[in-house]
């Protein structure tokens, strides 16, 4: 530690992102990106972008993406904010919306991002059980709060919420920003941004990270009206007006553009994740239910730390989480099927030994 630092710095206890070795022959399927490259759209959008034009800042308002978000949903594009990653439209929300003298409530088994925004930007939290089997209960978050946030499929768990569930819940609690982070709901679930317009209390996330291909451009984007809108706009105002540069602008848009692409990667990803359930359920793992593009499993007699590192010693990467209640599991990304196969083929190795 440094005497140099502020005061709130030896107190944060940063996020730990997923590992991202340099290892040839590698099967990475620890941190949930798609096994499919970005729209051939995309591709063609960057190289076009690669010109003179690159001297010159790039639109702050990021109107061609916003455009683009809300021909894909049918809104206006004032309902629409873009970031730097869903994780940046996440921080401007704790700071423009969530921060309250009220706590804070989200799950206690949830994306390991939010209580560490919460010391960053001093939120007051408390987190909210799932239920004995992974699941949010809506119902326990009623009850006084200065903001809801929980995703939507649920991480590391993949478990959904119904539309309905949300909804209802959001009839039940008009008073405070409910915020859904549905960075995998392409892949099993139904958006809550069709709710928008009757909630004006409701903001919903999204990330281009997962089901179009884009964690290398980091692009993310908000839902909500216009009121909810204008306050991550003057946050991020005050922080940093260009957080999206040339190249993620046009490749974001492009792969909005391209719902032809999008549909066909995102059921091949479904499709793949349903085969590699019933291998894991067959070799003895129990599989929670899952709607996003990664499994949560755990075996009744291995030990999901050491399981981890058996595979890692095979070239085959997956995601370990040394918390309360989910200590035995394993958060595997859906890859390809020929890494799903190769995944099971070294899964039936350790488990003979």
């Amino acid at each position: 530690m440094s005497r140099y630092w502020s005061d709130i710095v030896h107190r944060l206890t940063p996020y730990v992102p997923g590992e991202q070795p340099k290892i040839t022959d590698l099967i990475k399927l620890n941190t949930n990106e798609n096994p499919y490259g970005p729209s051939p759209r995309v591709l063609a959008a960057l190289r076009d972008e690669a010109g003179d034009d690159l001297r010159r800042y790039p639109d702050p308002n990021g109107d061609i993406l916003k455009q683009a978000v809300a021909g894909q949903h049918g809104i206006d594009p004032a309902q629409v904010f873009v970031g730097n990653g869903s994780d940046e439209v996440l921080a401007h929300t704790f700071r423009g919306l969530l921060s309250h003298g009220a706590p804070l409530l989200f799950p206690d088994i949830s994306y390991s991002f939010y209580p560490v925004y919460c010391a960053l930007f001093e939120v007051s939290y408390e987190i909210i059980p799932l239920s004995a089997d992974f699941n949010i209960e809506v119902d326990d978050y009623l009850r006084p709060n200065g903001g809801v946030l929980f995703p939507n499929p649920n991480a590391p768990t993949g478990c959904v919420l119904t539309l309905d569930a949300i909804e209802g819940f959001l009839g039940r609690n008009r008073e405070s920003v409910v915020t859904v982070d549905e960075a995998y709901i392409d892949f099993g679930g139904r958006t809550a941004i069709s709710l928008v317009s009757s909630y004006p209390n409701l903001l919903v996330i999204q990330t281009l990270s997962k089901s179009r291909s884009l964690a290398g451009l980091r692009v993310g984007f908000a839902v909500g009206q216009q009121p909810l809108i204008e306050a991550l706009e003057r946050v991020k105002n005050s922080f940093n007006s260009y957080p999206l540069n040339r190249f993620a602008l046009a490749g974001a848009a492009a792969a909005m553009a391209d719902d032809a692409y999008f549909q066909q990667t995102r059921r091949a990803v479904m499709k793949s994740r349903a085969g590699l359930t019933r291998d894991l359920t067959r070799l003895g793992f129990e599989v929670l239910p899952s709607a996003a593009n990664f499994v949560f499993v755990r075996h009744p007699a291995q030990d999901a730390l050491e399981l981890a590192g058996e595979l890692r010693k095979r070239a085959i990467l997956v995601r370990h989480f040394a918390q309360p209640r989910i200590d035995q599991f394993l958060r595997i990304t859906v890859g390809t099927d020929p890494e799903c196969a190769a995944l099971i083929a070294a899964l039936e190795e350790i488990l003979k030994d």
